[in-house]
């Protein structure tokens, strides 16, 4: 088991007690909704509403009560009393070292009721539990119904998968084609291998055991395109969940990536006619024929045999078959290579070859494949797929070879059949070589352009995906529930009051919230708002292989489209916090729609979005035509605190590491200004000094310091954190100061007598991380400081000047800065404050203002397409009101 989850409470402890001399203590109040005189059990329920059939293991999170739960030793149990064999570990503490999240997985087994139990307790080990053992070559993994072998060193990741005593699939590859520029005549294609620098076993079970490989991709001349790959295995499973990750690290100029996917041979030991392929299309449809066809010949093998073969089942030898049939077998020809693309998301084909260097005929087309293939025989191959196949295309299952002793099944994330990658910049700066050409430019477009700046240099993408080990070729029923597995995967939940019972993500929550007409209004307008979106991702195509998981930021009415060319206002890269909106709102609906929605952004987001090596790192990109073109690098972007929901729900290893890239972010603020067109000081790139603002820089740094020091009680995390609350608190204007000076090694802010206010401090989750500390950490000053913060921002001008000496002028956002008000009345108790909270809520002007709950449906000859409008649609507005909305049900009263 890896070192996160072999810590215990009592090595956070050792970590987390000692505080740095002059800090506050740890707080011992804050609301705690659950009485911990109660029997402790969280009833659990599959999020799509019933147990699934088929699941390769499924691990999620649940949150405890402060001080409810000391011990990592829990019991699960389903509807009728029976104990399901799980394993946990812990993900996070609470300050007093109770634990704050766990992390449990279960596996593949049959008769799961639709609810589960999990309670502490004592539970016993699971019997014949899942095995790794490791040495200096190799880490193999029996699972009870499959063994991996996994190498630790050179290009053969996987050397082979067994069960019983036959290979199923060898020689685990990946696979990487790079082209020249597609622009020139003479296209040169360079084959690249994955080369293994690095295998940790992070996990090592009873019931999960989990193997990091990072490298880059090789041949004999380059090593290049860093990734990570991370498979998950599971008890008594037969399938292994793989995550892939790739780091863009050349050239876009140069390197145009032609093809990228892992590869496996499948060992064939059976005659051509009894080796089946299958292609799993859409809505349950599946392509479902024999290497050498038995089927529709002019002369007839007979009714047994062609029904044999139709159904994945052995037919009877040869020397049976009817004269006509056997002496003719070498005449009926073996189709050895099989192709499923899907370049668009609309529409996919299927064809084959009988081999290398003869002509490919097309077998089958239709529109979103669920992206499944399978090559074996009746005693047994592999199903591989992708997940969010089409939604992230160009995607490709490949077959061949099928026709010898050795096929070989790749499964492309790009399709080499499609046009290559091109992530060059989309245009060529237009002359704006001076920086007063350049905010021309972001006056007119919005796009902050900077030369150099645009770069996919340490862009990411992370894309997940399924082997099956099947002991007989399935049913073309069992095959198609493969599929919906690898698409849609068993996910555990709880209520959303068990979240306010936690007291997680902030404890201002409400168990009873109150019903009136303004809540009620409020309530359909949240789910008009998400529903649109979820619709808009289909009707606008927000999908392909860089794009798929984020939605677009405005909306231009004259075109009746979003402005997905217009500069800054294309892709919304999670401006104003639209991922904390959609997990704040599953957070209080428990939907699964509204899941997979966030799941797909904070998948995006945390990988696209970002710079994760080179010049920009860690920093994200602001808004831009391309994720990666604004020259604005920014933390609000990059932030943990978008990612901590999804990791604390899934206990998602790559969401951990996302994280933990941003503790030490500030370093990156010495030399690169997040705001490149207004303009801040730079630090000294080798110095000890950063500029950092008290919104968007502190806290983002803030919620990545919070998590690694509950993740693990990192001290250094921890110092940093509390020295820069202390440091705001104690500075004259308090969060007023806007932004000062930072210590890169304490957090400490030097003193400034500054005074700045931006309506955007407060909009990349500041509040709610502000929410959290003061629940977690008694320090009066720094509550003080925050609490006037939020009061003052929508004040009168007249209380602004008799509390803070100056008006602070006409601010944006004012609706969405009702939360903060909220929040101020909430916890000062303030019948007034509340009052003037939903006035400024309901009634503010601008924001939503000019949003209508109400469709148009428009179509042809004015659209493209049929679609359906919201007018005045604005993200920004939408993402702010959203999470307003949330907090305003759950911290106050409505009227």
């Amino acid at each position: 088991m890896s070192k996160q989850n072999r810590l215990s409470r009592r090595a956070f402890m050792k970590n987390s007690m000692v505080l740095t001399a002059g800090l506050p203590v740890l707080s011992a109040f804050g609301r705690n909704d659950w009485d911990l005189s109660e029997n402790l059990q969280v009833p659990l329920h599959w999020l799509d509403g019933k147990a699934p059939g088929i699941t390769s293991g499924v691990t999620w999170g649940v949150p405890w009560p402060r001080g409810a739960v000391k011990k990592d030793q829990f019991v699960l149990e389903d509807a009728s009393g029976r104990t399901v064999p799980q394993q946990s570990w812990p993900l996070a503490w609470w300050p007093d070292g109770s634990l704050k999240w766990t992390a449990h997985a279960i596996t593949a087994q049959p008769g799961l009721n639709d609810r589960l139990v999990l309670k502490p307790g004592r539970s016993s080990s699971a019997a014949n539990g899942l095995r790794a053992t490791e040495t200096a070559d190799n880490i193999v993994i029996n699972t009870g119904k499959i063994t991996c072998e996994l190498a630790k060193s050179g290009t053969v990741l996987v050397r082979n998968i067994r069960s019983g005593n036959r290979n199923i699939a060898t020689n685990g590859k990946l696979v990487l084609i790079n082209s020249s520029n597609p622009d020139t005549e003479n296209i040169t294609r360079d084959n690249f291998t994955g080369e293994i620098e690095n295998v940790v076993l992070e996990q090592q079970g009873p019931i999960r055991a989990v193997v990091k490989i990072t490298g880059k991709h090789a041949n004999g001349n380059r090593r290049w395109l860093p990734f990570v790959l991370r498979l998950y295995f599971y008890q008594d499973s037969a399938a292994i969940r793989m995550m892939h990750t790739i780091i863009f690290d050349g050239d876009e100029q140069k390197d145009f990536i032609n093809g990228l996917g892992i590869r496996f041979s499948v060992p064939l030991e059976t005659a051509a006619y009894n080796r089946h392929v299958r292609f799993t299309g859409e809505n349950d449809g599946v392509f479902a024929e024999a290497v050498q066809g038995l089927t529709g010949l002019r002369r007839d093998p007979g009714k047994d045999v062609r029904q044999a073969q139709v159904q994945g089942k052995a037919t009877a030898d040869a020397a049976t078959f009817p004269a006509t049939v056997k002496d003719r077998l070498d005449y009926i020809p073996t189709f050895g290579d099989y192709t499923l693309s899907q370049h668009t998301a609309d529409g996919f084909s299927i064809q084959k070859r009988t081999r290398s260097g003869f002509g490919w005929i097309t077998a089958a087309a239709g529109k979103r494949a669920s992206g499944l293939a399978y090559l074996g025989t009746p005693a047994g191959g592999v199903a591989f797929g992708i997940r969010n196949f089409w939604q992230s295309h160009p995607a490709q299952l490949d077959i061949r070879n099928a026709a010898t002793d050795t096929g070989e099944v790749t499964a492309w994330l790009w399709a080499p059949s499609a046009p290559a990658m091109d992530l060059r910049f989309y245009h060529d700066g237009m002359g704006q070589d001076t920086f007063a050409k350049q905010r021309e430019g972001l006056e007119i477009t919005y796009e902050d352009y900077e030369p150099g700046f645009g770069t996919a240099m340490g862009v990411a993408r992370t894309s997940e995906l399924q082997l099956h080990i099947l002991p007989a070729t399935p049913s073309n029923a069992e095959l198609a529930e493969i599929a919906a597995a690898v698409q849609m995967p068993s996910v555990v939940s709880f209520s959303p009051a068990h979240w306010r019972k936690a007291g997680v993500f902030g404890s201002c929550w409400s168990l009873s919230p109150t019903t009136s007409p303004t809540t009620e209004r409020v309530e359909k307008e949240l789910d008009f708002f998400f529903n649109h979106y979820h619709k808009e991702v289909e009707q606008r195509h927000w999908y392909g292989f860089w794009n798929y998981g984020d939605v677009m930021h405005s909306y231009d009415e004259d075109r009746h489209e979003w402005r997905y060319d217009v500069g800054g206002f294309a892709w919304d890269n999670s401006e104003l916090s639209t991922d904390m909106w959609l997990w704040y709102y599953f957070l209080r609906s428990g939907r699964a729609d509204v899941f997979r929605m966030a799941e797909a952004m904070t998948r995006h987001t945390g990988e696209v979005d970002v710079h994760h090596i080179g010049g920009f790192a860690p920093l994200g990109s602001r808004h831009n035509v391309q994720h990666w073109g604004c020259s604005a690098k920014q933390l609000r972007i990059s932030t943990a605190t978008n990612r901590r929901f999804y990791y604390y729900l899934t206990g998602d290893e790559r969401a951990g590491d996302l994280m933990r890239e941003q503790v030490d972010a500030a370093k990156t603020l010495r030399d690169i200004v997040p705001t490149r067109k207004v303009g801040a000081p730079k630090g000294n790139p080798t110095g000890d000094l950063a500029y950092v603002s008290f919104g968007t820089d502190w806290g983002s740094l803030a919620g990545a310091w919070l998590t690694e020091w509950e993740r693990g009680g990192d001290k250094i995390a921890k110092d940093r954190l509390l020295n820069s609350m202390q440091t705001i608190a104690s500075q004259t204007n308090g969060f007023f100061t806007g932004a000062s000076q930072m210590e890169l090694s304490s957090g400490k802010f030097l003193p400034s007598k500054a005074f700045s206010v931006s309506h955007l401090s407060a909009s990349f989750g500041l509040p709610e991380i502000c929410l959290e500390l003061i629940d977690l950490v008694k320090m009066p000053a720094f509550e003080k400081a925050w609490l006037q913060y939020c009061e003052m921002y929508n004040a009168s001008a007249e209380e602004q000047q008799a509390v803070l000496g100056r008006s602070l002028g006409k601010l944006n956002l004012r609706q969405g800065h009702a939360r903060l008000t909220a929040f101020a009345a909430n916890r000062k108790k303030d019948p007034a404050l509340a009052a003037r909270a939903w006035k400024e809520f309901v009634s503010s002007p601008g924001d939503l203002g000019n949003t209508k709950t109400v469709i148009r449906k428009l179509s042809g000859p004015d659209v493209l397409n049929p679609i359906e409008e919201a007018e005045g649609i604005s993200t920004n507005a939408v993402a702010q009101w959203g999470l307003t909305a949330v907090f305003m049900l759950e911290y106050l009263q409505a009227p």
